[in-house]
């Protein structure tokens, strides 16, 4: 495959992610795939079943989502990997499954790399790579990194050392 080839696959992949066209999606990825994101609940999703299910949850909750490639697409040499930097905006409207963290009705947008191994014509892992903090932020409307001696912090602070707590009694 060239350079060419795999840059013209990830773009079709992604224009299938934003027009919610599972079927097309699929069509494009290897049986073998393999997609890391940090925003999933046990990564990485392995096979087509698996990613279908990460991706029907991400179309359920964030229904208005945008993805937006900022080019160029990186493509190398031998047309095996492609690095695409993005934006996505989108609005919590429904339950983020499988554990249901609740929606929030706000917007976020923030930018990441989608790194894309590709084997035969077909789409074989895809490695997400972005600070999972900041849509965080703006879907909860708070910041998790708060200003030391706000009410924000004393929150965290409180709730990491309940976590610190409970993590050291398991481990006796």
């Amino acid at each position: 495959m060239t350079r060419d080839d795999a840059a013209a696959l990830a773009q079709r992949l992604l224009e299938a992610w934003n027009a919610r066209d599972l079927d097309a999606f699929m069509a494009l990825l290897a049986d073998d795939v393999e997609w890391y994101d940090p925003a999933m609940h046990a990564p990485p999703a392995r096979g087509r079943a698996a990613v279908r299910a990460f991706a029907d949850a991400v179309i359920e909750a964030f229904p208005d989502f945008t993805y937006e490639i900022q080019p160029p697409i990186c493509t190398a040499p031998d047309g095996s990997r492609c690095a695409i930097m993005w934006r996505i905006t989108a609005t919590h409207r429904h339950p983020l499954r499988p554990l249901s963290f609740a929606p929030t009705g706000r917007r976020a947008s923030f930018t990441g790399v989608d790194v894309i191994d590709v084997r035969g014509g077909r789409v074989t892992r895809i490695l997400t790579a972005f600070d999972l903090v900041a849509p965080a932020e703006q879907l909860l409307g708070t910041s998790l990194r708060p200003a030391p001696g706000t009410w924000q912090a004393r929150v965290l602070v409180t709730l990491q050392r309940l976590a610190a707590r409970w993590a050291r009694r398991r481990h006796r």
